[in-house]
């Protein structure tokens, strides 16, 4: 290539550079832009979190204040939040292992085996997504009361146990498998339940974690039926603990830097969790979407 070729290819390439600048320059300023709004209010509240009452109602102060360990040892010590913290912790951890495990034996079911009226129960299984928990709430009350079960952690996990969104899921991905996969089992005479541990599930590991992501933060942030179905505060869950931090008040105003305090701590665990298995999550959207 002669140097007057290698010119025009590098006149080329930084004309193809500069037509394309303005265009990449504008979506990325609108992709960082749209970022910093969706990241503002969560960044006033950790602002908030440090500041003493006098500074939150300075409205024109935005720095980091003066009491961010006052706010935070508060919340832990004097408002009962490592309590919350925890049954919040066994709430939501109890409904991921039960909703995983019983949404893939139904999707194993749905799958592999044959019986009478197997689609009409599958689109049933459907059906209950047009019927969620604040929809049964008052007959899910009188059941809880019935079997005794008010106060305690039953109570707050059973109703959750069942997902139609995971047995659709698992039964999509399930039906992806190669069915030569299938058929060695069978030839093996392999029994549904070993086929499931030592051959579905090894399979389906992606799939597993970002469903148990979704269900963690989703059982993470219930708040209407524990404050229905908790009265002791022990009993009681994170998300319906924030809302006793409402009631502090210093010289007639509410303690905001408490409350948004709370807040912060009650974001951590589905953050950590949402870090860790971000890219199974990303997956099972993607298989969703398919």
């Amino acid at each position: 290539m002669t140097t007057r070729d290698r010119e025009q290819t590098t006149d080329a390439r930084e004309q193809t550079v500069s037509d394309r600048l303005p265009d990449d320059l504008l979506m990325h300023v609108g992709l960082i832009g749209s970022i910093g709004l969706m990241a503002l209010p969560l960044v006033l509240a950790a602002v908030m979190s440090t500041q003493s009452v006098a500074e939150i109602y300075d409205v024109t102060n935005l720095s980091p204040g003066s009491e961010a360990y006052q706010n935070y040892y508060r919340v832990m010590t004097d408002f009962n939040m490592w309590t919350y913290l925890i049954n919040s912790t066994i709430m939501a951890v109890a409904i991921v292992v039960g909703k995983v495990g019983l949404s893939l034996l139904a999707a194993l079911a749905l799958v592999y085996y044959d019986f009478p009226y197997k689609n009409a129960a599958f689109v049933f299984v459907l059906f209950t997504l047009m019927l969620p928990v604040p929809v049964r709430i008052v007959p899910l009350f009188e059941l809880m009361v019935t079997l005794d079960w008010t106060n305690s952690m039953l109570a707050i996990t059973a109703p959750y146990l069942a997902s139609a969104t995971a047995v659709f899921l698992f039964r999509q991905h399930f039906m992806s498998i190669p069915s030569s996969i299938v058929e060695a089992a069978k030839l093996d005479d392999v029994g549904g339940i070993h086929f499931l541990v030592y051959v579905l599930i090894p399979m389906s590991k992606g799939m597993i974690a970002g469903i148990s992501v979704i269900t963690y933060i989703y059982a993470w942030n219930q708040y209407l039926w524990p404050l229905a179905v908790i009265s002791s505060r022990d009993q009681q869950v994170v998300q319906v603990g924030l809302k006793s931090l409402e009631g502090t008040a210093a010289a007639g105003q509410i303690e905001w830097g408490l409350i948004m305090a709370g807040a912060m701590i009650a974001l951590l665990p589905p953050l950590v969790v949402l870090i860790v298995l971000h890219k199974p999550l990303l997956e099972t959207f993607g298989v969703q979407q398919k």
